[in-house]
């Protein structure tokens, strides 16, 4: 079985087909379990790239969910379980929820299966839209164990505004569409 990603609309299917005129630019195929989970992302007209939008991941709210439980037991502290778990909780939810949406000229977050706009940023206002040309540096944080994706861009401030957002999406496709759209970071893994 094969599960296609085209704009956030899951379907379960063998194979995918694209209307007249439209093409995937980059299809990634990589074995899940038993399934493999190809994404192929909203096609575009061949002279736009194509828009990628990573697949949800759990790793990070989980994670956050097993060190309520460790904190709770091992520890015994009632309020640093709670942190954790509502934390945890709270990610599990957005990660199933929360898209980022990488068009053929912007970062874009949007909400739910049917893409709608998150609406105006509640902390700088405006739209959750930033144009990779206006990225001044982006950085996966830890790098050896990443659970937060920080970038800096120039588009709401011009003296820069920096953004921090937690994994809540298959780490390796965002970083691999990061760097192709937005530029390498200075952390950079080298090129193979």
């Amino acid at each position: 079985m094969t599960r296609v990603v085209a704009g956030g609309a899951r379907a379960s299917t063998c194979g995918a087909s694209l209307p007249a005129g439209l093409r995937p630019k980059r299809v990634v195929a990589r074995p899940r379990g038993g399934t493999t989970t190809r994404l192929v992302v909203r096609a575009s007209p061949d002279t736009r790239e194509t828009t990628v939008i990573p697949e949800p991941s759990y790793n990070v709210p989980l994670g956050l969910v097993g060190l309520s439980g460790i904190s709770a037991i091992g520890l015994k502290s009632v309020t640093l379980s709670g942190l954790f778990g509502v934390l945890g909780l709270f990610l599990l939810f957005q990660a199933q929820r929360v898209k980022f949406c990488f068009d053929d000229e912007a970062l874009e977050v949007l909400i739910g299966d049917q893409l709608e706009e998150s609406g105006p940023n509640a902390f700088v206002g405006g739209r959750n839209r930033w144009k990779y040309d206006t990225f001044v540096n982006w950085e996966f944080w830890w790098p050896g164990f990443p659970c937060l994706v920080y970038f800096k861009e120039t588009q709401t401030k011009p003296e820069g505004q920096i953004h921090f957002f937690p994994i809540i999406m298959d780490g390796e496709q965002l970083y691999d569409v990061m760097r192709e759209r937005c530029g390498s970071s200075q952390n950079s893994l080298p090129e193979n």
